[in-house]
Formats: structure tokens, C-alpha cells, sequence
């Protein structure tokens, strides 16, 4: 029984050492091979930064690519909008010569404005009930004055109401002659609302 009991003794002696065995030999090779560990973290550690430096121009590259593209925007942006003509109405509903060469006068000095900057503009004088006379070849105080504006200002342009020609055609019994740089549309107050919806700017002398 003794022997058995000696027996089963060894047997567990064995099986401990063999479960233990490889544990305890992988912490001693760690022991023994510290140089090997520092050197497997310093070999991750080069690769990490490695990583990096290799991201870092990349994203550079790619920042100024959205600079650039963001002034190429900005630039066209600027162009289209040099190239929009600025556009400006003026009305005329008075037979008063003093309104109608302050008118002439608003004109003039805009189209200069801009010529000098070198961009685009475009007015129109619009003309309606007593202003129409502004533009009658037999009652206009300002004929010489439109003959000369007009060759010398292209972008200038005089407009006439159709409906106001009319009535007076009626009420004088004749018809109503316009100077050659009038241009006759339906209805002055109709044309000054149209262009205004279209974005031109109003003034009224």
C-alpha cells in the first residue's frame, strides 16, 4: 500500500512540472532576452512615426489643393461679377426743363463713373405723362442737348410711353413726333416696374 501511495506521489510530481515547465521557461526566456522585447518596441515605434511622417504631406498636399481651389473660385466669382453690367433707371414724369437736364446731368455722370473704372453700365430714361415732352421733337428743351449725350454716352438710352403719346395725340388733335433717339414702349410706368423686378435701380430726380 505504501509503495502505491509513493507511487501516485511521483506520478503528480511529474504532472506539475509539466504544466508549469513551459510557463516558467517563456518567463525566463523573457529574463534572459530583455534586449529582444526593446528591441521588438523600438521596431514598432520607428513604424508608427514612419506612418506619420508619410500622413503628414499627404494631408499638406491636400490642404493647399483646397486653397488654390477655393481662390479659383473667388477669382471667377469676381470676374462674372466685374462683367455684370450695373443698370440704372431713371424716371421722368415732369415738363420742368430744370428736372429733365438734372436727369441728363444724373445720366452723364454715371456713365463717366464707370467708364473710368472700365466696367459695364447701362441706364435708361424712361418718360411718361408731362415728361414726355423731354422727348417731342416740337416741345423738348433738352433736343440739342439729347442729340450730343446720345453720341457720345451708347449706353444711354430714352424711353417714351406709348400711352401718354396717345392721349396727347388725342388732346392735340395731331400726331405727337419723338426725336430720333426715343424709343417708344407701352407704358413708361409699366417698363420702369418690369426693369426694377429685374434688378435695376431706381431714381427718381
Amino acid at each position: 500500500m505504501s509503495n502505491l501511495k509513493l507511487a501516485m506521489a511521483v506520478i503528480s510530481g511529474l504532472a506539475m512540472l509539466l504544466l508549469v515547465g513551459p510557463s516558467a521557461q517563456a518567463q525566463q526566456d523573457n529574463q534572459l532576452n530583455p534586449q529582444s522585447s526593446a528591441k521588438s518596441q523600438v521596431s514598432y515605434s520607428k513604424h508608427s512615426v514612419r506612418q506619420k511622417q508619410a500622413s503628414k504631406p499627404r494631408q499638406d498636399h491636400a490642404t493647399k489643393q483646397n486653397a488654390a481651389q477655393d481662390t479659383r473660385v473667388a477669382e471667377a466669382t469676381k470676374t462674372e461679377s466685374a462683367k455684370q453690367p450695373h443698370r440704372l433707371i431713371l424716371q421722368v414724369n415732369s415738363n420742368e426743363p430744370a428736372m429733365m437736364n438734372l436727369t441728363l446731368n444724373n445720366a452723364t455722370n454715371v456713365a463717366q463713373y464707370y467708364r473710368d473704372l472700365g466696367e459695364p453700365v447701362s441706364i435708361e430714361v424712361v418718360t411718361f405723362g408731362p415728361g414726355l415732352h423731354m422727348l417731342r421733337d416740337d416741345t423738348s428743351p433738352v433736343k440739342p442737348r439729347i442729340e450730343v449725350l446720345a453720341m457720345s454716352n451708347p449706353e444711354i438710352s430714352f424711353k417714351a410711353c406709348g400711352n401718354t403719346q396717345e392721349n396727347m395725340r388725342k388732346a392735340e388733335s395731331k400726331d405727337i413726333n419723338l426725336i430720333p433717339q426715343a424709343t417708344v414702349v407701352k407704358s413708361g410706368v409699366v417698363r420702369v416696374m418690369e426693369l426694377q423686378e429685374q434688378g435695376w435701380s431706381y431714381v427718381k430726380p
